[in-house]
């Protein structure tokens, strides 16, 4: 074994460790609040890598199509939700935790398009090795860019 094999073993081994960590860190953080074992947590970290392996070969994973009927459904299901919360006149309730409520609902509807696009562009368009300080310098350079990525960032915040 050459000291190219070892380091790829090493880094390897690096890798699964950090992710290992990640999950047992994810584990002990949803035990101590919600004091419930969250036994399908290794699924989720699973379905997240082979869905980032498959991106990075240039093909559409099955997952986004998941994906997008959950979201087709959540959206449905907010919809419904919306057209119920009338008052007893007919109007809608024009409380400030109604407006809050609302906001979090379409923020969530909106950011799943504002999500696969940046990763469509970013991680299959354009790839994760081409991503430089300079390409991010030439997105911010124009407005679009600025007006999207804080839609993102404040609907991801909501």
């Amino acid at each position: 074994m050459d000291f190219s094999i070892a380091s790829i073993l090493l880094l390897d081994g690096i890798t699964n460790g950090a992710v290992y960590a990640l999950l047992g860190l994810a584990t002990v953080l949803v035990f101590s609040v919600t004091r419930v074992i969250f036994i399908p947590q290794g699924e989720f970290v699973a379905y997240g890598a082979l869905t980032l392996a498959i991106f990075q070969t240039g093909k559409v994973p099955g997952t986004v199509w998941l994906l997008l009927i959950m979201a087709l459904l959540a959206a449905l299901i907010v919809v419904s939700r919306i057209v119920s919360f009338r008052t007893p006149e007919g109007g809608l309730s024009r409380n400030f935790e109604t407006w809050m409520w609302l906001f979090m609902r379409w923020s969530g509807v909106l950011l799943v398009p504002l999500v696969w696009i940046h990763v469509l562009l970013n991680d299959i368009i354009v790839g994760v090795h081409g991503i430089s300080l300079d390409y991010v310098a030439l997105r911010w350079a124009t407005i679009g860019w600025r007006i999207y990525d804080v839609a993102l960032l404040s609907f991801t915040f909501a």
